[in-house]
């Protein structure tokens, strides 16, 4: 199965700079726990903005760069290759950016979504999803505290039918 997982806000943003756009301690747990034990799939800009392989997971980076190299990382230059070094795991994340979150959406069965309500202005979009093909399979609310700027929704989705 080959999930995403994305935090953004109520216009799809995901980023500017590079970077995310908020800090949400509670969303970096669901993260966490939502992807610990499964092979997680990026692009080169996404690992380089995290800095590190994330523990706990196998990190696999896929870029056209032949020079990127990172000790502990699977590279590999296709998402063909990406699936295939990690077909023996039951669920796959997706975990980013942009132009990766664009060419999975399509593959994907799964979303883990953290909407954040409120939009951003941003350089880096989750694309649209087409809610004719995806279903809610659970909701939760999390209101702005003391830790949290933002109200936000962790929200996941199934796909019924594929495009």
């Amino acid at each position: 199965m080959i999930s995403m997982i994305v935090a953004m806000g109520e216009n799809n943003a995901i980023g500017k700079d590079n970077e995310l756009l908020w800090h949400l301690p509670e969303d970096f747990k669901h993260f966490k726990s939502v992807t610990m034990g499964k092979p997680i799939l990026m692009g080169r800009k996404t690992y380089q903005s995290i800095g590190m392989p994330l523990p706990g997971r196998k990190n696999i980076v896929v870029t056209r760069d032949k020079g990127f190299f990172v000790e502990g990382v699977t590279i590999v230059d296709s998402i063909e290759e990406a699936l295939e070094v990690s077909r023996q795991y039951d669920e796959v994340m997706v975990i980013g950016g942009a132009s990766f979150y664009d060419q999975m959406l399509p593959l994907a069965d799964k979303l883990y979504v953290t909407r954040v309500h409120k939009s951003f202005e941003a350089d880096a979009f989750f694309p649209a999803i087409n809610m004719e093909e995806w279903q809610v399979l659970e909701r939760t609310e999390h209101a702005v505290d003391d830790k949290h700027a933002y109200s936000f929704s962790f929200v996941n989705y199934e796909r019924i039918t594929k495009t």
